[in-house]
């Protein structure tokens, strides 16, 4: 069992969150769109602080800190190394911080955890559903770990919503790479999480397919007020989802800001001129 996996099963262990108040007060310095439709005065759906793991004498995350809203969208991006996976880890709980501290929902992960799981889910690509089962059944499953009620149902809505109705009898191990990517975000969204964590959320899928799920996971923010924060490496999908975009780089964040205001700020003409140049991808400068 990888820690992915162990963050589903630790859901188990612990009974529903209560109801948490509506989504109707602004939130101090919300940023426009998607951010300032769900603001709240309940501080901030994320808070990291001076964020850091080190492993031996090496600096894995050094220092991080940001806070994401309610209702908004906060993408990491940075090359292979850069402390994305690290960072993401930390928030969920799955990896013990060296020092500094994670906060969701206003609960310390490194001591109140339990409180806020059943409030959270993630969905990664790569992180591979029991081959063996069908769809139905897996979902099924991590339904009950996080004590979905009507779980019949939710099944039955999500699998219409994402296109996945005529395949919910099927093996998933047999399914195509995009099925399985469309399974994975159905699966984080079971329980309608106050946080989403998002890793390539639409790796696999074909532009128009892309295009078509940015736009669920949007209109699902809209409609729950949810925090999303994502990590992909295209720069399209970062730009049509973030209200902000964290980059990461030897530990640290490089920069924080709009995607706008980063491309202003380097002198570049897209996002993925930035990103390549803080990945330190050849040729760029």
């Amino acid at each position: 069992m990888n820690r992915y996996e162990r963050f589903d099963c630790e859901c188990s262990a612990y009974s529903p969150a209560p109801d948490v108040p509506g989504n109707d007060l602004p939130v101090t310095g919300a940023a426009p769109g998607a951010a300032g439709a769900a603001a709240q005065t309940e501080g901030p759906a994320i808070a990291v602080r001076d964020l850091t793991k080190v492993y031996g004498s090496y600096r894995a995350v050094d220092g991080v800190s940001f806070e994401l809203p309610r209702g908004a969208t906060i993408g990491v991006i940075g090359g292979n190394g850069a402390g994305k996976t690290t960072t993401i880890a930390m928030i969920m709980g799955l990896t013990i911080p060296t020092s500094g501290t994670v906060t969701v929902l206003g609960h310390d992960m490194a001591r109140a955890r339990h409180k806020v799981l059943r409030r959270m889910n993630f969905q990664s690509p790569y992180v591979a559903m029991p081959a063996r089962l069908t769809v139905r059944e897996n979902l099924g499953v991590f339904g009950r770990l996080y004590g979905v009620r009507d779980l019949g149902n939710r099944i039955e809505a999500l699998a219409e919503e994402f296109g996945l109705a005529d395949v919910l009898r099927r093996e998933t191990g047999l399914l195509s790479a995009g099925q399985k990517t469309r399974v994975s975000i159905a699966k984080a969204l079971l329980n309608e999480p106050e946080v989403l964590l998002l890793d390539e959320p639409t790796a696999s899928l074909d532009p128009d397919r892309a295009a078509w799920v940015r736009g669920l996971l949007m209109a699902y923010q809209r409609r729950t007020g949810a925090a999303i924060l994502m990590s992909s490496h295209n720069m399209e999908e970062v730009v049509a989802m973030c209200d902000w975009v964290a980059i990461l780089s030897g530990g640290r964040v490089a920069d924080f800001g709009t995607a706008s205001d980063l491309v202003w700020r380097h002198a570049c003409d897209t996002l993925e001129e930035v990103f390549l140049r803080f990945s330190g991808s050849p040729g760029v400068w």
